[in-house]
């Protein structure tokens, strides 16, 4: 059989796949030694160990590297995944579809990765990695910096297997990168890389806010892509100071405590409109609008 067999295929054991091209049979990342294929694995079961795989949109997969217990490494699957490109490996995800079996979702290419802070499966906090794919063939209009993106997709002769930045090169990278941090390119992503008000396109200068404030919020809802939106500046103060909200409609809630006269100078007309909410943000935006100023 050959990878087209199992692409074209509805459904089939994943041991079958193992039997042709050998690779791990156990966890999500599969390398196989003598195929230029790397099989990634995505399925509900993952959820209980702190891996949580989804489409931010159409055309990019988030994706959880490998390793249930202690700060995730840059080794064996992880490692082949961050070189992918370099080592003209290609990357096929599959979807489990029930017990040992899958199908073939999508053929991806590495198009970025950040760090998480996420429980394991002791339940201790640690340090996790999230892959960002695109679907191959498809069109991205967000890259990270490419002197970035060559620093780190290069494995480092030196410590060819290090674990994320230490807390030294973890300041260094706040400071000389834009938006670094996995759930705030989960929001770029997942808002298809414009303000949800305005659709202004400046990744720079759009911000991730979360829904429900990361004081309030519980774990679990801090790292929840549902309970977040891309706002532009002017949007995101007022939104995060409970001045503005939304309805369930999408439709723009204004604050009492600001006049209208007010509103307009900051460019805020009371008639904008959220198009894309998914079902997800709506428990967030009721808690959100329980908390509006004036009203």
């Amino acid at each position: 059989m050959t990878i087209e067999d199992f692409l074209r295929a509805p459904e089939f054991k994943r041991s079958t796949l193992h039997d042709v091209f050998k690779g791990s049979r156990q966890g999500g990342i599969s390398v196989c030694a003598n195929y230029p294929y790397i099989f990634i694995f995505s399925g509900h079961s993952g959820e209980q160990h702190g891996y949580k795989d989804e489409w931010e949109n159409e055309n990019v997969f988030a994706y959880t590297g490998e390793g249930q217990v202690g700060d995730m490494q840059f080794i064996k699957g992880n490692l082949a995944l961050r070189n992918h490109l370099l080592s003209n490996k290609r990357v096929f995800l599959f979807q489990e579809t029930r017990r040992s079996h899958v199908k073939f979702s999508a053929e991806l290419e590495l198009l970025d990765f950040d760090f998480f802070q996420g429980e394991g499966r002791d339940g201790n906090s640690r340090t996790a990695i999230k892959f960002f794919f695109k679907r191959k063939g498809a069109s991205i209009p967000y890259w990270p910096p490419k002197d970035v993106i060559a620093a780190e997709s290069e494995p480092k002769p030196e410590s060819p297997t290090k674990l994320a930045p230490d807390v030294t090169e973890r300041k260094g990278l706040v400071t000389s990168r834009v938006g670094q941090g996995a759930y705030r390119k989960s929001i770029l992503h997942r808002w298809q890389y414009k303000c949800a008000v305005t659709q202004y396109e400046k990744p720079e200068i759009l911000i991730a806010s979360h829904i429900v404030p990361w004081r309030d919020a519980t774990n679990d809802q801090r790292l929840d892509v549902d309970n977040g939106i891309l706002l532009s500046p002017v949007y995101d103060a007022l939104f995060d100071t409970h001045l503005i909200s939304f309805e369930d409609s999408g439709k723009i809630i204004l604050s009492d405590l600001i006049s209208k006269s007010n509103f307009h100078l900051l460019g805020v007309s009371g008639k904008e409109r959220i198009a894309r909410l998914s079902g997800g943000n709506l428990p967030y935006l009721e808690k959100h609008r329980n908390f509006l100023f004036g009203n």
